[in-house]
């Protein structure tokens, strides 16, 4: 047994050094997949304003009392974001979007489409008294919003800049940037991309014919 013991030894350590040049690879695999995965952008679909166009003007009441634009010249971007007091995933993003509102010195507009009770109600449990709420059907079917929660990204002229569904975090944050990516969408993040690689591929193709 004694005169076996160097040979496992040598073994083991064999199978060390091949798990660490594994584990080197896998590492850098991943590192390329990374590199070459799309930013988790908000999906959009080509329904309602499209993104570069007019945002409709609606002037709505708000549940404060007050009144508001959906769209022409502000004094500053807004966000409008589209949330039912029934879907799990609006309640997540409120608080996001009450943070969002004072870091990225925008106005963030909550649009509703449900019982005013239950509206307040969220009002209340969130603590977002301090952002406009409005409770219409008319905004969401403007936008022809279809699914919960969306967003619409409108600059201080009355553009839509981006929009889309935003799940969480990463597409809320995908949406705010559009007007320093360029990129309304992740379907536009893409469509860019594309073309880059292939114009990028033309280029080594007539260097190699030189």
């Amino acid at each position: 047994m004694a005169s076996a013991l160097p040979y496992i030894v040598a073994i083991q350590l064999v199978i060390s050094l091949l798990l660490a040049v594994l584990v080197f690879a896998l590492a850098r695999q991943v590192g390329v997949l990374h590199e070459r995965i799309a930013p988790m952008g908000a999906m959009t679909s080509d329904r309602g304003p499209a993104i570069g166009e007019l945002a409709p003007a609606l002037s709505i009441a708000t549940l404060g009392g007050g009144r508001i634009l959906t769209g022409g010249p502000g004094a500053r971007s807004r966000l409008l974001l589209f949330v039912s007091p029934t879907c799990p995933v609006c309640k997540k993003l409120l608080p996001i979007a009450c943070s969002v509102a004072g870091a990225e010195r925008l106005e963030v507009i909550l649009v509703g489409d449900a019982e005013e009770a239950a509206l307040r109600g969220m009002i209340q449990e969130f603590g977002l008294e301090r952002l406009a709420f409005v409770n219409s059907p008319q905004v969401g079917m403007t936008f022809q919003v279809a699914k919960l929660p969306y967003a619409v990204l409108i600059d201080a002229d009355g553009v839509i800049r981006a929009k889309g569904l935003v799940n969480h975090r990463e597409h809320l944050e995908s949406l705010i940037v559009a007007e320093e990516t360029g990129f309304g969408t992740i379907q536009a993040y893409l469509a860019a991309k594309q073309l880059a690689s292939r114009e990028e591929d033309r280029a080594h193709e007539e260097v190699s014919h030189t």
